[in-house]
């Protein structure tokens, strides 16, 4: 009777221990699904689709399309490390107004093209500080934002909205 009661005993702690390992695995393998699921979703998107929730939230007519060419001249980015971009810059150049989403293919990216996007800002400010002071502080003000593969780079009186966007679109 002895050996069967310790018996028990042992096979008691062990099912308590076995309890507590497969909550803790249930608990990991819905905290790793919901991770993997966030990032899929991301990868679904293209910048052109980030962009296009952007205008539905914010109006941005009075900017243009700007094309690849475009893209290489104002920020110097390797071809190879952009999946899609969507960039709009102003009609005259006499504004500061622009916005850039863009979607690398390699995330271990991302940190050089928010350099480019950097550089950008600083290659602005000398040309509008002294000459058009409203518009200097658009660029004093302006926002770049990163959530996975993707970077935001908006100077504009509504640089706040399109942040919003931008993140609300990656959700």
């Amino acid at each position: 009777m002895i050996q069967y009661n310790s018996f028990m005993r042992c096979l008691m702690r062990h099912m308590k221990t076995a309890v507590v390992l497969c909550a803790l695995w249930a608990a990991a393998a819905v905290w790793l699904t919901a991770c993997t699921n966030e990032d899929q979703a991301g990868d679904k998107l293209s910048a052109a689709d980030v962009g296009a929730a952007i205008r539905q939230a914010v109006k941005l007519d009075e900017l243009k399309e700007g094309d690849l060419a475009k893209l290489n001249k104002l920020y110097h980015l390797d071809a190879g490390d952009v999946d899609s971009f969507m960039l709009l810059t102003s009609l005259s150049n006499v504004r500061a107004d622009e916005v850039a989403v863009i979607k690398v293919k390699d995330p271990a990216r991302i940190e050089a093209v928010k350099a480019a996007a950097a550089r950008r800002i600083e290659e602005q400010i000398p040309k509008f500080r002294d000459y058009v002071p409203e518009q200097y502080q658009l660029l004093e003000r302006h926002v770049i934002a990163e959530k996975g593969r993707f970077l935001l780079l908006a100077v504009s009186g509504e640089a706040d909205e399109i942040e919003r966007a931008f993140f609300e679109a990656l959700k």
